[in-house]
Protein backbone atom coordinates (compact mmCIF):
# COMPACT_ATOMS: atom_id res chain seq x y z
CA UNK A 1 0.00 0.00 0.00
CA UNK A 2 1.26 3.43 -0.86
CA UNK A 3 1.35 5.79 2.06
CA UNK A 4 -0.01 8.85 0.25
CA UNK A 5 -3.66 7.85 0.63
CA UNK A 6 -3.55 6.45 4.18
CA UNK A 7 -4.52 7.89 7.54
CA UNK A 8 -2.49 7.87 10.75
CA UNK A 9 -4.76 5.19 12.28
CA UNK A 10 -2.96 1.83 12.49
CA UNK A 11 -4.95 -1.39 12.22
CA UNK A 12 -3.47 -2.61 15.51
CA UNK A 13 -5.37 0.15 17.35
CA UNK A 14 -8.81 -1.20 16.38
CA UNK A 15 -8.96 -4.26 18.63
CA UNK A 16 -8.80 -6.78 15.79
CA UNK A 17 -8.10 -10.42 16.59
CA UNK A 18 -4.55 -11.68 16.50
CA UNK A 19 -5.35 -13.97 13.54
CA UNK A 20 -6.54 -11.00 11.47
CA UNK A 21 -3.51 -8.92 12.39
CA UNK A 22 -1.29 -11.73 11.12
CA UNK A 23 -3.21 -11.71 7.83
CA UNK A 24 -2.87 -7.93 7.52
CA UNK A 25 0.86 -8.18 8.21
CA UNK A 26 1.17 -10.83 5.49
CA UNK A 27 -0.52 -8.43 3.06
CA UNK A 28 1.67 -5.52 4.16
CA UNK A 29 -1.26 -3.47 5.48
CA UNK A 30 -0.39 -1.33 8.51
CA UNK A 31 -2.58 1.81 8.41
CA UNK A 32 -6.20 2.46 7.50
CA UNK A 33 -7.43 4.26 4.43
CA UNK A 34 -10.11 6.93 5.11
CA UNK A 35 -13.06 4.58 4.42
CA UNK A 36 -11.53 1.95 6.72
CA UNK A 37 -10.80 4.47 9.44
CA UNK A 38 -14.40 5.72 9.50
CA UNK A 39 -16.37 2.48 8.97
CA UNK A 40 -14.42 -0.08 11.02
CA UNK A 41 -15.04 1.57 14.44
CA UNK A 42 -18.76 1.28 13.62
CA UNK A 43 -18.90 -2.23 12.16
CA UNK A 44 -16.51 -3.69 14.75
CA UNK A 45 -19.08 -2.68 17.38
CA UNK A 46 -21.68 -4.77 15.48
CA UNK A 47 -23.46 -1.66 14.18
CA UNK A 48 -24.65 -1.46 10.58
CA UNK A 49 -22.86 0.82 8.15
CA UNK A 50 -23.38 2.08 4.61
CA UNK A 51 -20.15 3.43 3.16
CA UNK A 52 -19.49 5.55 0.10
CA UNK A 53 -16.02 5.89 -1.39
CA UNK A 54 -14.37 5.81 -4.78
CA UNK A 55 -13.09 2.53 -6.18
CA UNK A 56 -9.59 1.56 -5.12
CA UNK A 57 -9.85 3.12 -1.65
CA UNK A 58 -9.96 -0.02 0.49
CA UNK A 59 -13.67 -0.83 0.84
CA UNK A 60 -13.04 -4.58 0.40
CA UNK A 61 -10.62 -4.80 3.33
CA UNK A 62 -13.03 -2.73 5.44
CA UNK A 63 -15.91 -5.17 5.12
CA UNK A 64 -13.75 -8.31 5.18
CA UNK A 65 -12.17 -7.35 8.49
CA UNK A 66 -15.55 -6.61 10.04
CA UNK A 67 -17.03 -9.85 8.69
CA UNK A 68 -14.17 -12.01 9.97
CA UNK A 69 -14.18 -10.29 13.37
CA UNK A 70 -17.94 -10.81 13.68
CA UNK A 71 -17.60 -14.56 13.02
CA UNK A 72 -14.52 -14.99 15.22
CA UNK A 73 -16.34 -13.45 18.18
CA UNK A 74 -19.34 -15.81 17.85
CA UNK A 75 -19.82 -19.54 18.32
CA UNK A 76 -19.32 -21.58 15.11
CA UNK A 77 -22.36 -23.19 13.48
CA UNK A 78 -22.83 -26.94 13.82
CA UNK A 79 -24.97 -27.28 10.68
CA UNK A 80 -22.61 -27.66 7.68
CA UNK A 81 -25.27 -26.22 5.35
CA UNK A 82 -25.59 -23.04 7.39
CA UNK A 83 -23.71 -20.13 5.81
CA UNK A 84 -22.63 -17.64 8.49
CA UNK A 85 -21.85 -14.66 6.22
CA UNK A 86 -23.04 -13.69 2.75
CA UNK A 87 -21.08 -11.28 0.56
CA UNK A 88 -22.76 -10.29 -2.72
CA UNK A 89 -20.96 -8.64 -5.64
CA UNK A 90 -22.28 -7.57 -9.08
CA UNK A 91 -19.68 -9.32 -11.26
CA UNK A 92 -17.76 -12.58 -11.40
CA UNK A 93 -14.41 -10.78 -11.49
CA UNK A 94 -15.21 -8.75 -8.38
CA UNK A 95 -16.41 -11.86 -6.52
CA UNK A 96 -13.14 -13.63 -7.36
CA UNK A 97 -11.12 -10.59 -6.25
CA UNK A 98 -12.98 -10.44 -2.92
CA UNK A 99 -12.35 -14.18 -2.46
CA UNK A 100 -8.61 -13.74 -3.10
CA UNK A 101 -8.41 -10.87 -0.60
CA UNK A 102 -10.41 -12.87 1.93
CA UNK A 103 -8.03 -15.81 1.56
CA UNK A 104 -5.10 -13.55 2.49
CA UNK A 105 -6.79 -11.68 5.34
CA UNK A 106 -8.26 -14.86 6.85
CA UNK A 107 -5.25 -17.11 6.23
CA UNK A 108 -4.61 -17.61 9.96
CA UNK A 109 -8.24 -18.29 10.92
CA UNK A 110 -10.23 -21.50 10.67
CA UNK A 111 -13.02 -19.76 8.76
CA UNK A 112 -13.84 -21.42 5.44
CA UNK A 113 -14.81 -19.41 2.37
CA UNK A 114 -16.56 -20.40 -0.85
CA UNK A 115 -17.41 -18.87 -4.22
CA UNK A 116 -20.60 -18.87 -6.28
CA UNK A 117 -20.51 -17.22 -9.71
CA UNK A 118 -21.80 -18.12 -13.14
CA UNK A 119 -20.07 -19.24 -16.30
CA UNK A 120 -17.82 -22.04 -15.07
CA UNK A 121 -16.81 -24.41 -12.23
CA UNK A 122 -20.41 -25.31 -11.38
CA UNK A 123 -19.76 -28.69 -9.74
CA UNK A 124 -16.53 -27.52 -8.08
CA UNK A 125 -18.31 -24.56 -6.47
CA UNK A 126 -21.25 -26.72 -5.44
CA UNK A 127 -19.05 -29.34 -3.77
CA UNK A 128 -17.07 -26.73 -1.83
CA UNK A 129 -20.28 -25.22 -0.47
CA UNK A 130 -21.82 -28.64 0.29
CA UNK A 131 -18.71 -29.61 2.27
CA UNK A 132 -19.41 -26.67 4.58
CA UNK A 133 -18.30 -23.05 4.46
CA UNK A 134 -18.63 -20.05 6.76
CA UNK A 135 -18.49 -17.19 4.24
CA UNK A 136 -20.16 -17.36 0.84
CA UNK A 137 -18.96 -14.80 -1.70
CA UNK A 138 -21.06 -14.74 -4.83
CA UNK A 139 -22.95 -13.07 -7.63
CA UNK A 140 -26.73 -13.03 -7.25
CA UNK A 141 -27.69 -15.48 -10.02
CA UNK A 142 -25.49 -18.45 -9.10
CA UNK A 143 -26.09 -17.84 -5.39
CA UNK A 144 -29.87 -18.10 -5.89
CA UNK A 145 -29.37 -21.19 -8.07
CA UNK A 146 -27.53 -23.05 -5.29
CA UNK A 147 -29.93 -21.73 -2.64
CA UNK A 148 -32.99 -23.05 -4.47
CA UNK A 149 -31.31 -26.45 -4.73
CA UNK A 150 -30.82 -26.38 -0.94
CA UNK A 151 -27.03 -26.59 -1.28
CA UNK A 152 -26.88 -24.17 1.67
CA UNK A 153 -29.30 -22.25 3.84
CA UNK A 154 -29.43 -18.64 5.02
CA UNK A 155 -31.30 -19.06 8.30
CA UNK A 156 -28.20 -18.48 10.44
CA UNK A 157 -26.46 -15.64 8.58
CA UNK A 158 -24.64 -13.41 11.04
CA UNK A 159 -23.16 -10.89 8.58
CA UNK A 160 -24.29 -9.51 5.21
CA UNK A 161 -22.26 -7.43 2.76
CA UNK A 162 -23.53 -5.76 -0.42
CA UNK A 163 -20.53 -4.56 -2.42
CA UNK A 164 -20.82 -2.02 -5.25
CA UNK A 165 -24.53 -1.63 -4.58
CA UNK A 166 -24.88 1.04 -7.27
CA UNK A 167 -23.66 -1.46 -9.87
CA UNK A 168 -26.25 -3.96 -8.62
CA UNK A 169 -28.91 -1.52 -9.80
CA UNK A 170 -27.08 -0.72 -13.05
CA UNK A 171 -26.86 -4.42 -13.96
CA UNK A 172 -30.47 -5.19 -13.06
CA UNK A 173 -29.81 -7.41 -10.03
CA UNK A 174 -31.99 -5.62 -7.54
CA UNK A 175 -34.86 -8.15 -7.61
CA UNK A 176 -32.38 -10.99 -7.04
CA UNK A 177 -30.85 -9.06 -4.14
CA UNK A 178 -34.25 -8.53 -2.52
CA UNK A 179 -35.06 -12.24 -2.99
CA UNK A 180 -31.98 -13.23 -0.98
CA UNK A 181 -32.30 -10.53 1.69
CA UNK A 182 -35.87 -11.59 2.46
CA UNK A 183 -34.60 -15.07 3.33
CA UNK A 184 -32.07 -13.89 5.90
CA UNK A 185 -32.68 -13.48 9.63
CA UNK A 186 -34.21 -10.15 10.65
CA UNK A 187 -31.84 -7.17 10.13
CA UNK A 188 -31.35 -6.64 13.87
CA UNK A 189 -30.09 -10.23 14.24
CA UNK A 190 -27.14 -9.76 11.90
CA UNK A 191 -24.38 -7.29 11.01
CA UNK A 192 -25.18 -5.48 7.74
CA UNK A 193 -22.72 -3.60 5.56
CA UNK A 194 -23.31 -1.88 2.25
CA UNK A 195 -20.57 -0.27 0.18
CA UNK A 196 -20.95 1.74 -2.99
CA UNK A 197 -19.19 4.36 -5.10
CA UNK A 198 -22.36 6.45 -4.76
CA UNK A 199 -25.06 6.43 -2.09
CA UNK A 200 -27.87 7.35 -4.45
CA UNK A 201 -31.52 7.53 -3.41
CA UNK A 202 -32.11 3.97 -4.65
CA UNK A 203 -29.11 2.63 -2.72
CA UNK A 204 -30.01 4.39 0.53
CA UNK A 205 -33.62 3.20 0.19
CA UNK A 206 -32.31 -0.37 -0.08
CA UNK A 207 -30.11 0.19 2.97
CA UNK A 208 -32.92 1.49 5.18
CA UNK A 209 -35.29 -1.27 4.03
CA UNK A 210 -32.98 -4.22 4.73
CA UNK A 211 -30.53 -2.94 7.36
CA UNK A 212 -30.82 -2.03 11.04
CA UNK A 213 -30.57 1.79 11.22
CA UNK A 214 -27.28 1.94 9.31
CA UNK A 215 -24.86 4.78 9.89
CA UNK A 216 -24.00 6.55 6.63
CA UNK A 217 -20.32 7.23 5.98
CA UNK A 218 -19.37 9.30 2.95
CA UNK A 219 -15.76 9.81 1.91
CA UNK A 220 -16.11 12.68 -0.51
CA UNK A 221 -13.19 13.04 -2.92
CA UNK A 222 -11.66 16.47 -3.26
CA UNK A 223 -12.18 16.03 -6.98
CA UNK A 224 -14.23 13.55 -8.97
CA UNK A 225 -11.23 12.02 -10.73
CA UNK A 226 -8.27 10.78 -8.71
CA UNK A 227 -5.63 13.48 -8.38
CA UNK A 228 -2.86 10.98 -9.14
CA UNK A 229 -4.22 10.48 -12.69
CA UNK A 230 -2.53 12.59 -15.37
CA UNK A 231 -5.14 13.21 -18.08
CA UNK A 232 -4.53 13.96 -21.76
CA UNK A 233 -7.01 14.53 -24.59
CA UNK A 234 -6.34 14.20 -28.32
CA UNK A 235 -8.66 15.27 -31.13
CA UNK A 236 -7.98 12.82 -33.97
CA UNK A 237 -9.96 12.30 -37.13
CA UNK A 238 -11.51 8.85 -37.23
CA UNK A 239 -8.83 7.59 -39.63
CA UNK A 240 -6.05 8.90 -37.35
CA UNK A 241 -7.12 6.99 -34.21
CA UNK A 242 -5.39 3.69 -34.95
CA UNK A 243 -2.02 5.15 -35.99
CA UNK A 244 -2.16 7.61 -33.07
CA UNK A 245 -2.76 4.79 -30.61
CA UNK A 246 0.11 2.73 -32.04
CA UNK A 247 2.42 5.76 -31.86
CA UNK A 248 1.47 6.45 -28.22
CA UNK A 249 1.89 2.81 -27.23
CA UNK A 250 5.37 2.84 -28.74
CA UNK A 251 6.24 6.11 -26.99
CA UNK A 252 4.68 5.34 -23.60
CA UNK A 253 5.65 1.61 -23.47
CA UNK A 254 3.02 0.94 -20.75
CA UNK A 255 3.72 -1.93 -18.37
CA UNK A 256 0.01 -2.65 -18.01
CA UNK A 257 -2.62 -0.78 -20.05
CA UNK A 258 -6.38 -1.02 -20.51
CA UNK A 259 -7.82 0.30 -23.76
CA UNK A 260 -11.54 1.06 -23.51
CA UNK A 261 -13.72 0.82 -26.57
CA UNK A 262 -17.47 1.12 -26.98
CA UNK A 263 -18.37 -1.92 -29.11
CA UNK A 264 -17.28 -5.55 -29.26
CA UNK A 265 -16.94 -5.45 -33.06
CA UNK A 266 -14.47 -2.56 -32.93
CA UNK A 267 -12.65 -4.19 -30.00
CA UNK A 268 -11.95 -7.28 -32.13
CA UNK A 269 -10.87 -5.09 -35.05
CA UNK A 270 -8.52 -3.07 -32.82
CA UNK A 271 -7.05 -6.25 -31.35
CA UNK A 272 -6.21 -7.61 -34.80
CA UNK A 273 -4.59 -4.29 -35.74
CA UNK A 274 -2.44 -4.24 -32.61
CA UNK A 275 -1.42 -7.88 -33.10
CA UNK A 276 -0.48 -7.09 -36.69
CA UNK A 277 1.74 -4.28 -35.41
CA UNK A 278 3.63 -6.46 -32.93
CA UNK A 279 1.68 -5.74 -29.74
CA UNK A 280 0.59 -8.45 -27.30
CA UNK A 281 -3.08 -7.77 -26.55
CA UNK A 282 -6.39 -9.51 -25.85
CA UNK A 283 -10.08 -8.57 -25.82
CA UNK A 284 -12.38 -8.71 -22.80
CA UNK A 285 -16.00 -8.30 -23.88
CA UNK A 286 -19.30 -9.50 -22.50
CA UNK A 287 -19.50 -12.66 -24.61
CA UNK A 288 -16.02 -14.01 -23.86
CA UNK A 289 -16.47 -17.40 -22.09
CA UNK A 290 -15.71 -17.34 -18.37
CA UNK A 291 -12.75 -19.73 -18.53
CA UNK A 292 -11.13 -17.60 -21.20
CA UNK A 293 -11.93 -14.38 -19.28
CA UNK A 294 -10.12 -15.72 -16.22
CA UNK A 295 -7.11 -16.83 -18.28
CA UNK A 296 -6.88 -13.39 -19.91
CA UNK A 297 -7.21 -11.58 -16.57
CA UNK A 298 -4.61 -13.79 -14.90
CA UNK A 299 -2.11 -13.16 -17.71
CA UNK A 300 -2.84 -9.43 -17.45
CA UNK A 301 -2.45 -9.41 -13.66
CA UNK A 302 0.75 -11.49 -13.85
CA UNK A 303 2.34 -9.12 -16.39
CA UNK A 304 2.36 -11.65 -19.23
CA UNK A 305 -0.20 -9.61 -21.19
CA UNK A 306 0.59 -5.88 -21.24
CA UNK A 307 -2.51 -4.65 -23.12
CA UNK A 308 -6.16 -5.41 -22.37
CA UNK A 309 -8.88 -4.15 -24.73
CA UNK A 310 -12.18 -3.93 -22.88
CA UNK A 311 -15.77 -2.83 -23.27
CA UNK A 312 -17.52 -1.16 -20.32
CA UNK A 313 -19.74 -4.17 -19.62
CA UNK A 314 -16.71 -6.46 -19.37
CA UNK A 315 -14.67 -4.06 -17.25
CA UNK A 316 -17.23 -3.31 -14.53
CA UNK A 317 -15.98 -4.45 -11.15
CA UNK A 318 -12.42 -5.13 -12.28
CA UNK A 319 -9.90 -4.50 -9.50
CA UNK A 320 -6.49 -4.92 -11.10
CA UNK A 321 -3.47 -3.37 -9.35
CA UNK A 322 -0.60 -1.58 -11.09
CA UNK A 323 -2.42 -0.48 -14.25
CA UNK A 324 -0.12 2.28 -15.50
CA UNK A 325 -2.20 3.55 -18.45
CA UNK A 326 -5.83 3.81 -19.46
CA UNK A 327 -6.70 4.70 -23.05
CA UNK A 328 -10.20 5.84 -24.00
CA UNK A 329 -9.95 4.83 -27.65
CA UNK A 330 -13.64 5.76 -27.78
CA UNK A 331 -14.99 8.37 -25.39
CA UNK A 332 -17.77 6.85 -23.26
CA UNK A 333 -21.29 8.05 -23.92
CA UNK A 334 -21.97 8.33 -20.17
CA UNK A 335 -19.90 10.85 -18.19
CA UNK A 336 -19.79 8.63 -15.08
CA UNK A 337 -18.20 5.85 -17.16
CA UNK A 338 -15.26 8.16 -17.89
CA UNK A 339 -14.55 8.37 -14.15
CA UNK A 340 -14.94 4.60 -13.70
CA UNK A 341 -12.63 3.94 -16.66
CA UNK A 342 -9.75 6.17 -15.65
CA UNK A 343 -10.19 4.94 -12.07
CA UNK A 344 -8.72 1.61 -13.22
CA UNK A 345 -5.32 3.32 -12.91
CA UNK A 346 -3.87 5.30 -9.98
CA UNK A 347 -5.32 2.85 -7.47
CA UNK A 348 -4.29 2.62 -3.81
CA UNK A 349 -2.32 5.85 -3.94
CA UNK A 350 -0.30 5.04 -7.08
CA UNK A 351 -0.07 7.36 -10.09
CA UNK A 352 -1.33 6.70 -13.59
CA UNK A 353 -1.91 8.15 -17.05
CA UNK A 354 -5.29 8.45 -18.80
CA UNK A 355 -5.25 9.27 -22.51
CA UNK A 356 -8.50 9.90 -24.38
CA UNK A 357 -9.46 10.38 -28.02
CA UNK A 358 -12.26 12.85 -28.84
CA UNK A 359 -12.80 11.62 -32.40
CA UNK A 360 -15.41 12.68 -34.93
CA UNK A 361 -17.79 9.94 -33.82
CA UNK A 362 -17.70 10.39 -30.02
CA UNK A 363 -16.50 13.97 -29.43
CA UNK A 364 -20.08 15.00 -28.56
CA UNK A 365 -19.61 13.27 -25.17
CA UNK A 366 -16.77 15.56 -24.13
CA UNK A 367 -18.77 18.59 -22.86
CA UNK A 368 -20.84 16.36 -20.54
CA UNK A 369 -17.70 14.62 -19.28
CA UNK A 370 -15.89 17.88 -18.50
CA UNK A 371 -19.01 19.27 -16.79
CA UNK A 372 -19.28 16.16 -14.65
CA UNK A 373 -15.61 16.14 -13.58
CA UNK A 374 -15.59 19.96 -13.15
CA UNK A 375 -12.42 20.57 -15.12
CA UNK A 376 -11.11 20.78 -18.65
CA UNK A 377 -8.99 17.85 -19.78
CA UNK A 378 -5.63 19.15 -21.08
CA UNK A 379 -5.35 18.59 -24.83
CA UNK A 380 -2.37 17.55 -26.90
CA UNK A 381 -1.70 18.48 -30.52
CA UNK A 382 -1.35 15.86 -33.23
CA UNK A 383 1.29 16.18 -35.94
CA UNK A 384 -0.15 14.04 -38.72
CA UNK A 385 3.25 13.74 -40.37
CA UNK A 386 4.59 11.80 -37.38
CA UNK A 387 1.85 9.16 -37.36
CA UNK A 388 3.22 5.74 -38.30
CA UNK A 389 2.11 3.71 -41.29
CA UNK A 390 0.45 0.61 -39.92
CA UNK A 391 1.14 -2.97 -40.86
CA UNK A 392 -1.91 -5.00 -41.97
CA UNK A 393 -4.15 -6.36 -39.24
CA UNK A 394 -3.98 -10.07 -38.49
CA UNK A 395 -6.67 -12.07 -40.22
CA UNK A 396 -9.57 -13.36 -38.18
CA UNK A 397 -9.42 -17.11 -37.75
CA UNK A 398 -11.97 -18.89 -39.92
CA UNK A 399 -14.47 -21.09 -38.09
CA UNK A 400 -16.47 -23.45 -40.31
CA UNK A 401 -20.22 -23.14 -39.74
CA UNK A 402 -21.80 -25.74 -37.51
CA UNK A 403 -24.68 -27.53 -39.22
CA UNK A 404 -27.98 -28.23 -37.54
CA UNK A 405 -27.28 -31.96 -37.54
CA UNK A 406 -23.91 -31.42 -35.85
CA UNK A 407 -25.57 -29.48 -33.08
CA UNK A 408 -28.22 -32.14 -32.62
CA UNK A 409 -25.89 -35.14 -32.45
CA UNK A 410 -22.18 -34.67 -31.84
CA UNK A 411 -21.52 -38.36 -31.03
CA UNK A 412 -20.58 -40.80 -33.83
CA UNK A 413 -23.57 -42.58 -35.29
CA UNK A 414 -23.87 -46.22 -34.22
CA UNK A 415 -26.28 -48.85 -35.46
Amino acid sequence: MASTHLTETPFNSLGLSEQLMLGLNDAGFTHCSPIQEQTLPISLKSKDVAGQAQTGTGKTIAFLLATYQCLLMAEPQENPKAVRALILAPTRELAIQIYNDAAIIGKHTNIKIGLAYGGTDYEKQRKTIEDGIDILIGTPGRTIDFFKQKVFNLRSVEALVLDEADRMFDLGFINDIRYLLRRLPEPELRLNMLFSATLSFKVTELAYEHMNEPEMVRIEPKQITAKQVVEHMYYPADNEKLPLLVMLLNEQTPERAIIFINTKHNADKLNRTLEGNDFNSAVLSGDVPQNKRQRILKKFQDGELPILIATDVAARGLHIPDVTHVFNFDLPQDAEDYVHRIGRTARSGASGIAISFACETYAYSLPDIETYISHKIPFQNIDASTLPKLKPATKKAYKPPTTHSQNRNKKPYRR
